[in-house]
């Protein structure tokens, strides 16, 4: 221990026994449901190395930022998550936002789609539109990014187990305006192994999910080198429950297993690195949502390094996007979801994010209204414009405590990466239930605390009113299942049927070997085969995951 810290920690003993003793004996401090620090000093970071583990911005490890500059270059991409009935209703959604300012787009879809279904399939009878857009041929790709230039926007598309269907639409959308898919920029979740832990739309079992994701990567590289070929998901993850520790630690477990996945089939480590990018949670706690943020970067870039050896620089940066917490919004007094949000946001872009999606106020009721989008969407660019806090890089980078915090979360996540090592990796830790139950034990913790009332939600457990039901929610048109289908009906009819069933014969022979799947599903989705055709070849194939209940 340096004199300097011996000093400071004699000093503390003194003023607890003085001081603080006097105070606490008077006013006794307010009790909370989890364990923090009561305040931090240099004597907390009394083995941190400023080189070492904080640094510059723009280098390892990263702790700072990717970007030398960060939001003093420019500020982060400024997305809206939506999507929603048909094609049409959702592309007016996008020329609006984009209108208003938004900078890149991020794509819903409906359930049908996501798990792979045809809107005229049974099984997708209800679904069809609700929580996302309706795609099931190119046809309806074509309406949806109708007028919206495709070498100049940025598009995210939040689709995993049949996210190599909807690639290879938006590449073939953009071909036939002339557009090479060298230039396309965008990144699609492709991330199937938290569909197994925490939102359940997964199609196919681990290992030929696992084969479309290193398909995707390898056609990527070659073919698409500025698309973002997954985007490693934490949110679902903090969405089911989890802590804030967990969701990293969960997330970069996932990460590894992508990279050892890419390796065994012979990648470069840092080719398909650079274009690995993660998508994690905003949550209530701003200073530990900032510290989380940091922590992810600096065990990513060690991971990266240590681990895999990557050599390059951006195969060791750790690219985020973010989204507030939809979990934390209350359908009671709605307004205070807008305080919420903006607090999480902030969260985020103090953290260094590199794309954020704000949550509207009324999302815990139905879809968001075009008014409230818009204030969601006003929220990034106030802090972007007025707050001040995009003017200087990592601003609470020094801070005793969040100094000490971002230790305490990379150490938690090392710890969980190590018991994941032990069981055999991801995938078999899934397939035993470890990170459900440790999610689902977070969960049921956290939820006694609330009907506890030790861990307050204002407007749920505390400071509730009587309050009339909230008015002016968006509505879907019922007719738009019915018209989906019939658009479907007219799309397969005026298609060449011959020419498609070859190529799905052509998929189901490839599936059966070793072939990359990506340019046969490219080329039957431009004869406007359907999402719901392909990936039940597939399934005849590779067959459906079924899963196991976790106690």
């Amino acid at each position: 221990m340096s004199k300097s810290n011996e000093n400071i920690r004699k000093a503390q003993k003194d003023w607890e026994s003085i001081s603080l003793a006097k105070t606490t004996a008077r006013f006794p401090e307010r009790e909370t449901c989890k364990d923090v620090t009561r305040f931090a000093n240099p004597a907390n970071l009394e083995d941190q190395d400023f080189i070492r583990d904080v640094g510059f911005p723009g280098t390892y490890p990263y702790t700072r930022g990717v970007q030398p500059t960060m939001y003093r270059g420019r500020f982060w991409t400024m997305r809206q998550y939506a999507g929603f009935g048909t094609a049409k209703e959702s592309n007016e959604r996008y020329r609006y936002l984009l209108g208003q300012g938004q900078t890149g787009l991020s794509v819903a879809f409906d359930l049908p789609t996501q798990i792979g279904y045809d809107s005229d399939d049974p099984i997708a009878l209800g679904e069809v539109g609700k929580v996302g857009v309706a795609i099931d041929t190119l046809a309806d790709m074509e309406i949806l990014f109708d007028q919206i230039p495709l070498d100049k926007v940025s598009t995210s598309m939040t689709i995993n187990a049949s996210a190599a269907v909807l690639l290879a639409m938006y590449i073939a959308v953009a071909e036939k305006r002339g557009i090479s898919k060298s230039i396309l920029v965008g990144t699609i979740q492709n991330d199937i192994l938290k569909e197994y832990i925490a939102r359940g739309t997964y199609i196919f079992p681990p290992k030929p999910s696992m084969r479309l994701i290193t398909d995707i990567f390898e056609y990527c590289a070659k073919n698409v080198p500025k698309w973002n070929t997954i985007s490693i998901s934490g949110y679902h993850i903090r969405e089911a429950g989890s802590t804030a520790i967990q969701e990293v630690g969960f997330t970069l477990a996932d990460g590894i297993a992508y990279c050892e996945a890419a390796m065994k089939c012979g990648m470069d480590v840092d080719t398909f690195g650079a274009r690995l990018s993660f998508f994690f949670n905003a949550h209530n706690n701003l200073l530990e949502e900032v510290a989380k943020f940091r922590a992810a970067r600096r065990l990513w870039a060690r991971i990266m390094t240590d681990r895999f050896k990557a050599k390059s620089a951006k195969a060791k940066m750790l690219r985020f996007h973010c989204q507030t917490g939809g979990s934390t919004l209350t359908a009671q007094q709605v307004d205070n979801n807008v305080v919420r949000v903006a607090i999480q946001a902030l969260a985020a872009v103090l953290g260094g994010t590199q794309s954020l999606h704000t949550n509207s106020k009324d999302e815990a009721l139905a879809l968001p209204t075009e008014d409230s989008v818009r204030v969601a969407l006003r929220t990034q660019q106030i802090i972007a414009h007025e707050s001040g806090v995009a003017d200087t890089i990592d601003p609470l980078g020094g801070s005793w405590y969040i100094e000490k915090l971002t230790n305490e979360i990379e150490e938690g996540a090392m710890d969980i990466i190590g018991k994941i090592d032990d069981i055999g990796g991801m995938v078999k830790a899934i397939e035993e239930g470890f990170v459900q139950r440790q999610i689902q034990d977070s969960a049921y913790k956290t939820q006694r605390l609330i009907d506890s009332g030790d861990e307050v939600v204002v407007g749920v457990n505390k400071l509730c009113i009587d309050e009339p039901e909230f008015d002016g929610l968006e509505e879907l048109d019922p007719a738009i299942e019915s018209n989906q289908v019939e658009f479907l009906t007219r799309t397969k009819a005026q298609r060449d049927n011959a020419k498609v069933e070859k190529l799905l014969k052509t998929l189901h022979k490839n599936a059966e070997g070793s072939e990359n799947l990506i340019p046969v599903i490219l080329e039957a989705v431009k004869e406007y085969a359907s999402l719901g055709e392909i990936c039940n070849t597939l399934r005849d194939v590779f067959g459906e995951f079924q899963e196991s209940v976790v106690l």
